[in-house]
């Protein structure tokens, strides 16, 4: 039995030489089965934002003509009316504004390119008519005058100042004794 072993060692050179064939075969097949087409999805969009926005707001359009982001495409929607887009680093971008008027609710936004494809979004004014007040949370502890939030600032400024007296005066010990 000496010299033999029941395990073939890890640093067996057949044993390494194996297992390395088996981790390329492994790496091949994982790159094989989530490889990427050769030619990408078709790439149409259209987004508006902010989105949601209230009437009034200036608005961004961003769109994406598959491959002719390097011409002029429309979008027109009940919301904002027609905005012609340019090509801006790779995409198509426009502004317009709400107008102040228009009707809060959901609207269709409609990409029409140069290209013939088009893509479809939503976009939707809400119903703010006037800016919103901040939440009704009262005016804070201190704030108008001798309410519970003012004694109760002068109830624990006055047990401080006791707590300190107490400490700086009480902490003192009288020495009587021989030594005097």
């Amino acid at each position: 039995m000496r010299g033999l072993r029941p395990y073939p060692s890890v640093f067996d050179a057949s044993g390494v030489i194996v297992r390395l064939l088996g981790a390329l075969v492994l790496i091949g097949a994982f790159a094989l089965v989530g490889a990427a087409p050769a030619r990408a999805e078709e790439n149409t969009f259209v987004e508006v934002t902010p989105n949601p926005a209230q009437a009034g707001t200036r608005v961004s359009i961003r769109a994406s003509c598959d491959n002719a982001n390097n011409e002029q495409a429309t979008v027109h929607s009940d919301a904002f009316d027609r905005v012609v887009l340019r090509p801006d680093n790779g995409f198509l971008t426009g502004q317009v504004t709400v107008p102040g008027s228009k009707e809060p609710g959901d609207y269709p936004v409609d990409l029409r390119c140069d290209n013939g494809r088009t893509a479809t979004s939503t976009f939707t004014v809400l119903d703010m008519a006037q800016p919103t007040k901040g939440p009704a949370t009262g005016g804070g502890g201190t704030a108008g005058g001798t309410g519970p939030g003012s004694l109760l600032l002068i109830g624990g400024f006055a047990a401080v100042a006791l707590a300190v007296g107490f400490g700086f005066f009480g902490g003192r010990r009288r020495t009587t004794g021989a030594g005097s």
